[in-house]
């Protein structure tokens, strides 16, 4: 059960930011600094697209509304990046089955997801982008901090990764009215849209 910690932290990560999970456990693969990196993890070519992926999220994730637009996309992507790494981490390391890891990994991955995009959804209440950047940035940092701290210490890294997701939760608790704010005015603002489109019609204006 060596790998466990790690399958916990990678999923936990992976919610956040999968394309930069890839792209650091490959990174430590090819450098040599840990030997629990799977080889297809750690392809040039997988680590390519992972970083151009990772700068693309880098900005989407950066402006307000793209951002939640952008982690609806991954609700599915993000928890089973963490389920494949999990798998592969597991075969990898022997000391854990593919399917127990696959469903840590990716089940983390989905809280912390939800976590992520939940948070999101309370930010974009707010008129101001700021506070998109400040926890985009906070994001990105802690999941470079926990993955590279897991290869030296695993389990501290493991610890710290489940007090961060319980306190998210709770955290995404609290919010979640300001979280139904934002859903009725995204489903208001598609309304509007729709009226307008319809109007239009009607009254054979040129589209918008």
């Amino acid at each position: 059960m060596s790998v466990l910690p790690l399958v916990f932290t990678s999923g936990w990560a992976s919610g956040i930011n999968a394309y930069a999970v890839v792209l650091l456990l490959g990174v430590f693969g090819r450098t040599g600094l840990t030997d629990e990196v799977p080889a297809s993890l750690q392809r040039t070519d997988v680590l390519i697209v992972a970083a151009v992926l990772f700068l693309c999220e880098a900005v989407a994730d950066k402006v307000p509304y793209v951002d939640s637009i952008w982690d609806t996309v991954h609700t599915v992507i993000r928890p089973l990046a963490g389920a494949v790494i999990g798998a592969l981490l597991a075969g990898q390391s022997g000391s854990l089955s593919d399917i127990a890891a696959g469903a840590i990994g990716g089940s983390t991955a989905l809280a912390s997801h939800f976590v992520k995009a939940g948070t999101r959804m309370a930010i974009n209440t707010s008129p101001e982008p700021f506070t998109n950047v400040g926890m985009s940035i906070a994001e990105d940092l802690g999941v470079a901090g926990i993955v590279t701290f897991a290869m030296f210490n695993p389990q501290a890294a493991a610890v710290i990764a489940a007090v961060l997701l319980a306190a998210g939760l709770a955290i995404l608790f609290f919010l979640w009215s300001r979280i139904r704010r934002f859903l009725r005015r995204r489903a208001q603002r598609r309304e509007e849209k729709r009226l307008a489109a319809e109007a239009r019609e009607v009254t054979g204006a040129p589209p918008l």
